[in-house]
């Protein structure tokens, strides 16, 4: 035999011997909820402009041209997602100021780079199907 038939032999062999998936780098739930909250376009922005430094509801408001309960209810979601957190002036209760969480947005870049981090494509093994070619769809132009 050829060393091309051996390979090919081989390679289909291979093809099926069943791989066990392997578990994802990152805590699923936790990464999905951080999803949720920051794919909301307005809750995006807001987190953008904290990210920017401190900021006060005042400040939010006339950025971002919105409703006050619009922007406080915002607020609260991101809060409770423990993407930012929020302090009164000692002075004045009435005045709050809005800072990123630090460590949970270390956590968020760790969870993000670990999950999609290029290096965890692995070449597929088929393990079903005809082992045929593969053709390339392109859904733009599917009609």
């Amino acid at each position: 035999m050829t060393d091309i038939v051996l390979e090919n032999i081989i390679q289909h062999m291979l093809n099926y011997i069943p791989l066990k998936p392997t578990s994802p780098p990152v805590d699923l739930g936790r990464m999905a909820k951080w999803l949720k909250v920051l794919a909301e376009p307005n809750r995006l922005l807001i987190f953008h402009y904290i990210m920017e430094g401190v900021q006060c509801n005042c400040e939010l408001g006339s950025n971002l041209e919105m409703a006050p309960n619009l922007i406080s209810h915002h607020l609260r979601v991101l809060r409770e997602a423990g993407l930012i957190e929020v302090e009164r002036d000692a002075a004045d209760a009435r005045w709050m100021y809005y800072s990123i969480n630090h460590q949970a947005l270390e956590q968020l870049n760790q969870a993000w780079g670990a999950f999609f981090a290029p290096e965890r494509i692995k070449p597929r093994r088929l393990t079903c199907g005809p082992q045929g070619e593969f053709v390339r769809l392109d859904l733009a132009n599917e009609s």
